[in-house]
C-alpha cells in the first residue's frame, strides 16, 4: 500500500506545503538525510492552537496540535522527497511544547506527532524523539515540531 493510500485510509489530507515565515529554508538534504525546519500547528496561515499547555490548553488539544504539526512536516517532506514513498525512515523528532510552570506531560503531547508517523509509515515511522518544554514559542504556538528523515 502506498503512503498516499495510507493517508486516505486514515482520513488524512496533506495541507498545502507551507512557506518559510522568516529567513530560512524549509529543508536541507545531505547524503540522503533530510532536515526539516520546525512547523507550528497552523491551518494555512492561521495558528490553530495557541497558548500554554497546562493553563490555556489540555493535553488532548496539545496532542492534536502536534498531529497538525506532523501533517505540515509531511507536506514539506512530500515536496522535498518528490513523494512520501521515497521516505525510508523517520529518524528523529524534536517536539517543543509551550508549557505553564509545572507542566510535565510533554511526552503525551508529543505522541500526537509520533502516533501519526507510526500509523502512516509503520515501523519506519518509529523514531528517536525529544519532547522539550518552552516558556514561549513563535506566535504563542502551543507546539512546534521539527523532523529528520532518511530518504532514497
Amino acid at each position: 500500500m502506498s503512503i498516499a493510500d495510507r493517508l486516505d485510509s486514515l482520513g488524512l489530507i496533506l495541507p498545502p506545503t507551507p512557506t518559510p515565515a522568516a529567513h530560512y529554508v524549509p529543508w536541507v538534504v545531505r547524503n540522503g538525510t533530510i532536515y526539516l525546519a520546525g512547523q507550528t500547528p497552523k491551518d494555512g496561515t492561521v495558528l490553530k492552537y495557541q497558548g500554554q499547555l497546562g493553563t490555556d490548553l489540555t493535553v488532548e488539544q496539545g496532542y492534536k496540535a502536534a498531529q497538525l504539526c506532523a501533517l505540515r512536516l509531511l507536506s514539506v517532506l512530500h515536496a522535498a522527497a518528490d513523494g512520501l514513498d521515497h521516505v525510508e525512515r523517520i529518524l528523529k523528532l524534536t517536539v517543543f511544547v509551550n508549557t505553564a510552570k509545572g507542566f510535565t506531560n510533554h511526552p503525551q503531547v508529543a505522541n500526537g506527532a509520533s502516533d501519526l508517523l507510526h500509523d502512516l509509515f509503520g515501523d519506519a515511522g518509529i523514531h528517536a524523539r525529544s519532547a522539550v518544554g518552552a516558556s514561549s514559542l513563535p506566535g504563542n504556538a502551543a507546539v512546534e515540531v521539527e523532523m529528520i528523515a532518511q530518504i532514497s
